[in-house]
């Protein structure tokens, strides 16, 4: 246990907001903004991207796990106030190579967790694999089709959150 401890350290110690900027250049983020934008427009829910490269070491020392980071986040990047509660948040925490969504009320409710997990478990296979662009582009073509689905684009529906993903 203190060993997986230790590890789990050194690997957020050596990650920093540059590892994640050295895969996720301005020109990737544009690329997956635009991806994001184009699904949107078909769609009346709300993406967010966030990655954060590391957790503050105390957080790891104490076991602060990767969900629950994704809640906080899905806080303070303000997912949960969008109009119709269906905003979703594709959180990676860099340092584990772990990926989690959370999805508001209304998205929670309409589609079922192991959908969610599935485009969680992809994504990570991707990012193993360092399909870390095209991995993340093929995330959000399955978010798309669930929120397609789930709630299909009226008239006059606004972007209420940015789309270009933030960096933690």
């Amino acid at each position: 246990m203190v060993a997986g401890r230790l590890a789990r350290t050194w690997t957020h110690l050596v990650n920093e907001a540059r590892s994640v900027r050295r895969v996720f250049d301005d020109e990737v983020l544009t690329r997956i903004e635009a991806a994001i934008a184009r699904s949107e427009r078909a769609h009346t829910a709300e993406l967010r991207i966030a990655f954060e490269a590391s957790l503050p070491l105390r957080e790891v020392w104490r076991g602060r796990s990767p969900r629950e980071r994704a809640l906080e986040v899905f806080g303070s990047l303000r997912v949960w106030d969008t109009e119709a509660n269906n905003g979703v948040l594709l959180y990676v925490l860099w340092a584990d190579r772990a990926v989690e969504i959370v999805a508001d009320r209304a998205a929670a409710a309409s589609i079922p967790p192991q959908r969610w997990r599935e485009v969680c478990d992809a994504l990570s296979a991707a990012y193993r694999r360092g399909e870390f662009e095209p991995g993340t582009l093929v995330a959000i073509e399955r978010i798309h089709a669930l929120m397609i689905e789930a709630f299909p684009a009226t008239a006059g529906d606004a972007n209420e959150l940015p789309n270009r993903p933030a960096i933690l």
